[in-house]
């Protein structure tokens, strides 16, 4: 197995000058060194072959013990020298000093067909950020971002990827709802592959420390190597930076939106500098289109990071990236000019968004408002109404298209609002008459944007319920499943369904702990 490795972050930004691997306060640095932790017997589960491919790797590299053991943490690649990030980050609005890589050990930086990718491994053992944890990971937090990373890609948003899903043979304590119940866990590590894993965090610690020297030298390494054509010098430099990055973060959003996909923990320690979805910790995929749904438990009071309230804090989270990047740039004025166009450039991106999941041509607002107002009436599934709207015509009546649509219900016997959903319809198909799409046009365009299938909560849970006792083959035909998500793929039709009873409010299928 032979990889180009081609290290930029830790060849190019300060190191610790510490070496010992004690939980500490790490001051005029970027990263410290240190070395996973020996798993006692690792076990592949799955790898991500597609993406393997990308990456250069053959199938016998693939099954081969040294692919095994370097990204199990077993062993270290010949010559690297692995290493955590120092971050700092506002968790839940509130300043929490440093954070860092608690659990995650980037391994090495490969230049594969001229593409940049740096190898993390999540679950590897404690580093000096892992404050009073111990750095390991449990398998069904793994599961879940092994499949929800390739899942994301494969639907078209912005995100990190996972190239292995492995155990390693240990056991992990952990209180799943911190609740006082803790238990043992199977141990497990994922492999993240991303071109970077810089995060607002990053600049935030230096800022907060007043390392300006540093806080530079990190804005012009991510400008270098991730934004290569900002071509600005001095303050403007670092203004175009900030609004190359709340571009990047608004499309994600949108992406986010689009889908149905609820982060769960937009901490700014959790937002990445390329406007990448990063660290899946409880997310979840909205079942009953509602915009206060959070999927997470620490979140349930506040709601913070509820799936109708993720646009606005990404604005809050790009006001503290523009606050870490002020001194470098010392004009208030300016940075704020960019964080002023955030709210019409967001929208304006939104409402053409959402035309095209209700595959119209003409800018209609007030049907959107419409639109998401009739589907909060009453427990409507957002990824099978919006699919199966696309099987609407032009000739249908308005009850005829209503009763297309009528498996996305979960309980519909009100007939006041059957009643509005029927004023609705007769909406839509005066506005589909003036569309230029023929039917099938429009059904193949809407199908692009809807996807048929995500990673429900369920469903992961599923998957993790078969890996515990030692049946990988959910986790597999997930993979496969989650590759093609805008595919009929009739062979999978039993998982374009709505979340059964038993998983509403069952630990892991409804709402989910930051515990992993």
């Amino acid at each position: 197995m032979k990889l180009h490795i081609h290290n930029t972050f830790s060849k190019q930004l300060p190191a610790d000058k510490i070496h010992d691997n004690y939980r500490r306060q790490v001051l005029d640095a970027c990263f410290s060194y240190v070395t996973p932790k020996q798993p006692s017997n690792p076990q592949r589960i799955h790898i991500a072959n597609d993406l393997a491919n990308k990456l250069g790797f053959s199938e016998n590299d693939m099954l081969s013990e040294d692919f095994l053991n370097i990204f199990s943490g077993k062993t270290t690649y010949p010559n690297t020298h692995p290493y955590a990030m120092c971050y700092g980050g506002h968790q839940f609005g509130q300043w929490a000093g440093q954070l860092g890589d608690g659990r995650a050990i980037n391994l090495f930086e490969t230049n594969h067909n001229n593409q940049q990718w740096v190898f993390q491994l999540k679950g590897a053992g404690e580093t000096p950020y892992s404050r009073s944890a111990d750095g390991l990971a449990v398998l069904r937090s793994s599961v879940r971002e092994h499949l929800c990373s390739e899942a994301m890609h494969y639907l078209g948003v912005p995100t990190t990827r996972s190239l292995s899903l492995c155990l390693n043979g240990d056991e992990v304590l952990r209180d799943i709802m911190y609740n006082g119940n803790a238990a043992h866990e199977k141990g497990a590590i994922v492999c993240r592959v991303a071109p970077s894993f810089i995060r607002f965090g990053n600049f935030e610690i230096l800022a907060a420390r007043e390392n300006h020297k540093t806080l530079e030298q990190l804005a012009n390494y991510t400008i270098s190597n991730f934004y290569p054509e900002i071509s600005s010098k001095g303050p403007q430099k670092y203004l175009d930076f900030l609004s190359k990055v709340k571009e990047k973060t608004i499309d994600m959003i949108v992406h986010w939106q689009r889908v149905g996909f609820v982060h769960g923990v937009m901490n700014t320690d959790n937002m990445s500098i390329l406007g990448l979805t990063i660290d899946y910790g409880p997310y979840g995929w909205l079942e009953g289109f509602d915009y206060n749904w959070t999927p997470n438990t620490t979140d349930a009071q506040n709601k913070r990071y509820r799936f109708g309230n993720q646009p606005y804090i990404g604005l809050w989270n790009l006001y503290k990236l523009a606050n870490a990047l002020y001194p470098l740039v010392n004009k208030a004025d300016s940075l704020q000019e960019i964080l002023d166009s955030y709210e019409l450039e967001y929208l304006h991106k939104y409402e053409s968004m959402m035309h095209r999941k209700l595959g119209l041509q003409t800018t209609n607002k007030a049907f959107i408002a419409d639109t998401e107002k009739i589907l909060q009436l009453t427990e409507t599934d957002y990824t099978i109404f919006f699919r199966n709207l696309a099987n609407i015509e032009e000739n249908d009546t308005p009850k005829s298209a209503f009763n297309k649509i009528t498996d996305a219900f979960y309980h519909l016997k009100n007939d006041e609002i059957i009643k509005k959903w029927i004023q609705w319809f007769e909406k839509y198909l005066l506005l589909l008459k003036h569309n230029s799409f023929s039917d099938i046009e429009r059904k193949e365009q809407m199908n692009t944007i809807n996807p048929k299938y995500v990673l429900r909560n369920y469903m992961a849970q599923l998957a993790i319920d078969k890996a515990n006792n030692k049946d990988f083959s959910l986790i597999n035909d997930f993979y496969e499943l989650l590759k093609k998500p805008y595919d009929e793929q009739p062979n999978y039709n039993k998982w374009f369904v709505k979340r059964p009873e038993w998983a509403r409010n069952k630990i892991g299928c409804s709402m989910l702990s930051c515990s992993s």
